[in-house]
């Protein structure tokens, strides 16, 4: 490429970019007549969700955005109407969503939910509530029985989910019921019960529904002073939905008290113990199918299954949009950093400020402001990281041009925009295709969150692996995410000597 056609490359790469841009919104626009069900990352929430989505699919479109994280991105997804319905339990929406202190009924929640459009219905059958197990042996050995045992043992090493030390009905107020005075340890709940049979602690968060509590032979402790309200399980919706999707809306109504304590253990455990899909699990409840013990398939099964192909796609759509984005608004923001110092201790401070928030952190911002979960959120995340990196090579590379360059420049009467293009730009080239380079690879690491939004990539399969607790499905998402990273170094690196080698001849 030559250097007179750089401007027209840059507006030709802007526009494809705009257009780019534009088709998720279409997307939207089309699938307003989609039923977007929910769920959140955790084997239960995935289940129901898909239970929820193929009972409605011979009577709507149907989707079903799995795993996009804790209750606070799930709920504001669902008020965005990036989703309409997702499963939830009564305790939760209580005090986790509408902050009250005690307990209340499917008609309150109703009441005090209809202000914001949405609506509570559906009562599935079944009550999943908080507790804390334990091995039994140790229990047996140290006689605690009750929640309230544990305060005679405060050295007592507690693991608990993220989510249960943060929420209102979680940890802070447990702690206070009952005079706890351990510290605990945050651990993802998939992985909990590993370290408990491990021995790297004494006790965890569970709930009730949980396979592994029967397996494990593990002790739940009586909640001896009634902390934990009733976790009904239950649909949160829009109520929009009924009058969208009036045939789905009633299919689902046929699932009301259809779904057992015993039946959620059983179908928790096909999924976490016998390796089937949540697919599998879901069309197996829905035509009282009879469950088979799937074999669990191995790590190369995973890799060469049929998702494969869409999780990459998924992936590199994000990592070459966001990257693009951030080289066609980080080498200006260079340029104004290196020719204007006064702004560059700015321009610097802006985009490493963005660097240094935590990426989940910054999801759940982006999904109220922008109002939608999925693609648009998680590229305008990964195109915030990816700023730093190209701004920094891009004005290093321009203060590293010789000034009697410059000087010569203005002896043969160029322009400063001519300098630019034809000076300095084709020198600082190189350090700031290096810029780029780093900002690829990091983005495709970091594109692995996008999945606990609905955006997919290859973080999907991590983020189940993690719900599972499944080494084979989380290095079916990692080895992918890196051989990517590898490919992207391969191809800049190759790129930075064929651009080298012809710029020497």
């Amino acid at each position: 490429m030559t250097l007179n056609r750089i401007p027209l490359f840059i507006t030709s790469l802007g526009c494809a970019l705009l257009a780019l841009i534009v088709m998720p919104d279409f997307g939207s626009a089309q699938a307003a007549d989609t039923l977007r069900v929910g769920s959140k990352r955790f084997t239960e929430s995935y289940i129901l969700g898909e239970i929820v989505a193929q009972a409605a699919t011979p009577h709507a479109n149907a989707v079903h955005k799995q795993g996009l994280g804790n209750t606070a991105i799930v709920f504001e997804a669902l008020k965005a109407g990036s989703i309409d319905v997702y499963p939830e339990y009564t305790g939760t929406i209580a005090r986790e969503i509408l902050k009250h202190s005690e307990p209340l009924s499917i008609d309150d929640l109703k009441r005090k939910l209809a202000g914001i459009g949405l609506g509570v219905a559906v009562p599935l059958g079944f009550n999943n509530t908080y507790a804390l197990a334990m091995r039994a042996a140790d229990g047996e050995r140290q006689s605690i029985r009750t929640l309230g045992d544990l305060a005679h043992h405060p050295s007592l090493r507690l693991g608990l989910s993220h989510e249960f030390i943060g929420r209102l009905d979680g940890w802070p107020g447990l702690a206070q019921r009952y005079a706890l005075a351990q510290k605990p340890l945050a651990l993802d709940h998939g992985l909990a019960y590993e370290a408990l049979t491990s021995g790297q602690v004494d006790i965890i968060d569970i709930y009730s529904t949980d396979a592994k509590i029967n397996k494990l032979g593990l002790r739940v402790l009586t909640d001896d002073l009634n902390y934990f309200p009733r976790y009904d399980a239950v649909l949160l919706y829009r109520l929009d939905v009924e009058t969208r999707f009036p045939q789905a809306w009633q299919a689902l109504q046929q699932l009301q008290g259809r779904i057992s304590a015993n039946d959620m253990i059983a179908m928790n455990a096909a999924a976490e113990l016998d390796g089937q899909s949540f697919t599998a699990i879901a069309h197996a409840f829905l035509t009282r199918g009879e469950s088979r013990a799937a074999k669990r398939s191995g790590l190369r099964d995973k890799l060469h299954d049929g998702d494969m192909w869409r999780l990459t796609r998924q992936h590199v759509w994000l990592v070459l949009l966001s990257v693009s984005l951030a080289v066609l608004a980080g080498v200006p923001m260079g340029i104004v950093a290196a020719f204007a110092p006064k702004a560059r201790h700015i321009v610097m401070a802006v985009v490493g400020v963005l660097q240094t928030v935590p990426s989940l952190a910054l999801l759940a911002m982006l999904i109220p402001v922008l109002g939608m979960i999925g693609t648009v959120p998680a590229m305008l995340a990964l195109f915030l990281y990816a700023l730093l990196p190209v701004v920094r090579n891009t004005c290093t590379g321009l203060e590293q041009v010789p000034q009697g360059l410059r000087l010569a420049a203005l002896a043969l009467g160029l322009e400063r925009k001519d300098r630019l293009l034809h000076i300095d730009l084709p020198l600082a080239l190189p350090v700031i295709l290096a810029g780029v380079k780093t900002a690829a690879v990091m983005s495709v690491g970091t594109a692995t969150i996008a999945a606990f939004i609905g955006a997919g990539g290859y973080g999907e399969r991590i983020a189940i692996g993690l719900a599972l607790n499944d080494n084979d499905m989380l290095l079916a998402g990692a080895i992918p995410a890196a051989a990517l990273a590898l490919a992207t170094q391969f191809v800049f690196e190759l790129g930075e000597r064929i651009y080298l080698r012809r710029r020497t001849r």
